[in-house]
């Protein structure tokens, strides 16, 4: 059997220091910056190395993506973004990662909660509660296309952040 692995990654934590910014516009504050430098050198240790990344526009998470790009050295040919994502639903988000080419063997997802919660949620059946800021979930589906992923659960590999890797270096 063939295995797909789907990496959820909730943005890094954002800036809300400017009350007059769009939230769309929120960069990320400099606990976020680290956090994701964290996760990111977590991620390089355990040999992560994503096929496709797709991404919410917004700025949080284009520059949580940036930062994620630098330390696993994904190729921009490697990066999607899809404005949908940033306020997306569950069966949007599930309905778009069944129509990506089985080419793909490892993706994120980058985006925003609730929605990443509640996907993880559906893949996994377990209850999540919440992926934290710079919170990453990997999830792998015992599939040969993605499109199987709308049928059949997933298993949860790891889920990580940044409290939990700061409590394993104390």
């Amino acid at each position: 059997m063939k295995v797909k692995r789907l990496y959820i990654l909730r943005h890094a934590k954002s800036d809300w220091s400017d009350s007059k910014l769009d939230d769309f516009e929120r960069g990320l504050k400099k606990r976020g910056k680290n956090d994701i430098k964290l996760i990111s050198l977590w991620l390089k240790k355990h040999n992560v190395k994503p096929d496709l990344v797709i991404s919410s526009p917004a700025k949080r998470a284009k520059k949580t993506l940036e930062i994620l790009r630098d330390i696993l050295n994904i190729k921009k040919d490697n990066i999607r973004f899809d404005k949908n994502i940033y306020e997306a639903n569950v069966k949007y988000l599930i309905d778009m990662l069944a129509k990506l080419d089985n080419k793909y063997k490892e993706v994120f997802l980058i985006g925003h909660n609730p929605s990443l919660n509640d996907l993880a949620e559906f893949f996994s059946d377990t209850i999540i509660t919440n992926i934290p800021t710079s919170g990453v979930i990997a999830i792998e589906f015992n599939v040969k296309s993605w499109n199987e992923i709308k049928r059949k659960k997933g298993n949860i590999v790891f889920f990580e952040y940044p409290k939990k890797l700061k409590k394993v270096e104390n």
